[in-house]
């Protein structure tokens, strides 16, 4: 055994480090490994939803820090129709997702959190966790390892309620952002998730039900208004690809060992929740592992994931049914308080009585749409 530390996070991406962090405001020891090194990245919309903002604050991360591009709000686009609303409290921000990372880094360093990079972990045992480097002790561990999570598969945790999948693509252009909302184009089988991340690049996720729909230039004939902004302008990062998962889990503790962000369930990419969900999921962690109590997080897991989970069903209805689609964004642009009276749901700004509102208000105006 070459160490021991309170807390063992396995996965450096931003849940591993969220977790971390959170933990060390605990007063917990904390211990990050991962295969890689910092700057980790991912295919991400990289935008920051005011509420992803407020559980950073809560990590000890700023807005003044982020930096990035302000975002007023979310705008849909299908054909001819398009319709938007602005988020009832504050502004998104546009980030490079590395540049989010490197944050992070920062912070769980000032927090005094100890990393272990370019180190692989092959088990996990009930006292600690074997890695390249020897066997470190633990108390409690936690999986931050992603939607393919070998800590799930190794602590039992595996087992699913339900699960679906979507491909995307990610890239960024070098040209001045032509608006200050993230814009969602939506095409026949796939979407275009476009946001600003400074004042002269954008980020462009292409998200689709398989993998020869989630090519750009396949996809990029949907939308010709977008192919023409484009046109001429410099890619600036490699294409990424990846896979987004709708899933959830029967449990996310068991014994010492609890998950956390993609590796505990995820939402599809497109609701803008994940990054969100990881680090409320990190605060409601620490709070059971201070409690000596993992119980409390799963229930703070489960009502975590009730409305991102509602909202994604809804996003990927729409994604599968054209007609519907088509008829439900006309509806909301010949009455767009509609889509604002959703966006406030969406970012838990309503209340049961604003949601029945919604929900009546929207149905009429479909009927007569």
């Amino acid at each position: 055994m070459i160490d021991a530390t309170d807390v063992f996070v396995i996965g450096g991406g931003p849940a591993g480090l969220a977790a971390a962090i959170a933990a060390r405001q605990k007063g917990l020891q904390a211990m990050v490994a991962d295969g890689s090194e910092p700057p980790i990245d991912k295919p991400c919309g990289e935008g920051l939803m005011p509420e992803t903002q407020a559980a950073l604050r809560d990590l000890g991360i700023s807005a003044e820090e982020l930096g990035g591009y302000a975002l007023r709000g979310i705008r849909f686009v299908q054909n001819q129709n398009e319709v938007a609303a602005v988020f009832p409290e504050g502004n998104a921000i546009g980030i490079r997702r590395t540049v989010l990372h490197e944050l992070l880094v920062k912070r769980a360093r000032h927090c005094g959190v100890q990393f272990l990079w370019n180190t692989p972990v092959s088990g996990i045992l009930p006292g600690g966790v074997q890695t390249s480097r020897g066997l470190v002790g633990a108390e409690w561990i936690v999986g931050a390892d992603g939607s393919g999570s070998r800590v799930r598969r190794w602590s039992g945790l595996d087992a699913e309620r339900d699960r679906s999948l979507r491909h995307a693509v990610r890239r960024h252009y070098q040209v001045t952002p032509w608006s200050e909302f993230v814009e969602i184009y939506w095409g026949e089988h796939c979407q275009a998730y476009v946001t600003p991340v400074s004042r002269e690049e954008i980020c462009i996720v292409v998200l689709a039900n398989n993998a020869g729909e989630a090519d750009f230039n396949v996809a990029m004939r949907n939308w010709p208004q977008l192919k023409k902004r484009l046109c001429g302008s410099a890619l600036t990062s490699r294409e990424r690809g990846a896979v987004t998962f709708m899933h959830r889990l029967r449990h996310v503790v068991l014994g010492n060992v609890a998950l956390v962000g993609d590796s505990s369930g995820g939402v599809d990419a497109i609701t803008g929740e994940g990054l969100r969900l990881c680090f409320r999921q990190a605060l409601a962690l620490a709070d059971a592992m201070e409690a000596s109590d993992l119980r409390l997080y799963e229930r703070a897991h489960r009502k975590l994931a009730r409305r991102p989970a509602h909202m994604g069903q809804l996003i990927l209805m729409l994604s599968r049914n054209d007609v519907l689609r088509e008829r439900a964004i006309r509806c909301m642009a010949a009455k767009p308080e509609v889509f604002g009276k959703l966006l406030a749901i969406h970012a838990g700004r309503s209340t049961p009585v604003d949601v029945v509102s919604a929900g009546l208000l929207f149905g009429w105006q479909f009927l007569a749409a």
